[in-house]
């Protein structure tokens, strides 16, 4: 410790300590909202994706469905009722190959794993952090003053009071 921080008082290092864990605690929230960002962009994507599929898989549905299987029909000479079948198939083989894509960029969603980490890092720094020992000859600290029971501090106001008035008002 150097000697400008031996003289600073009880009250501008809980200043200063305050002071510094709010940035933490500022930074800390910036550093988990950045990667929510991120994560958020991703889910969105993954939702783009899934609403394609599903308006995909919706709306050309009926209009492909009817032009292949009549094509189907006419050029390989196949009854339009097996026809209508091998186009429902390659439809629903067509959304679920967008619903797997989809699924698969929801799964790089991740939690904000460094924002985790240093809150961590930052709670264990501040468990393991110890008061610095007064001297032994330094003056009674607040909490010692805070803690004087009514009657310690008795003694001190009556003698304070007139004489003969015993530490009791006349009630008038």
């Amino acid at each position: 410790m150097s000697g400008a921080q031996d003289e600073r008082s009880l009250g501008e290092l809980v200043a200063s300590a305050a002071t510094e864990l709010s940035a933490l605690v500022h930074e800390e929230i910036a550093l988990a909202k950045t990667e929510m960002r991120q994560s958020v962009s991703r889910g969105v994507a993954g939702s783009g994706a899934i609403l394609v599929a599903g308006v995909l898989a919706l709306f050309s549905l009926p209009v492909f469905s009817f032009a292949l299987a009549y094509w189907l029909e006419a050029w390989w000479k196949i009854p339009l009722a097996v026809a209508m079948a091998i186009v429902g198939g390659l439809m629903l083989l067509f959304a679920v190959l967008c619903g797997l894509a989809a699924k698969s960029l929801l799964k790089k969603i991740q939690a904000p794993k460094r924002s985790m980490a240093s809150a961590r890092e930052s709670a264990s720094v501040l468990t393991k952090a110890k008061p610095h020992p007064r001297p032994a000859g330094s003056a009674r600290s607040s909490r010692e003053a805070a803690s004087l029971t009514s009657a310690q501090r008795e003694p001190e106001r009556e003698s304070a009071l007139p004489a003969g008035t015993g530490g009791k008002s006349s009630g008038k």
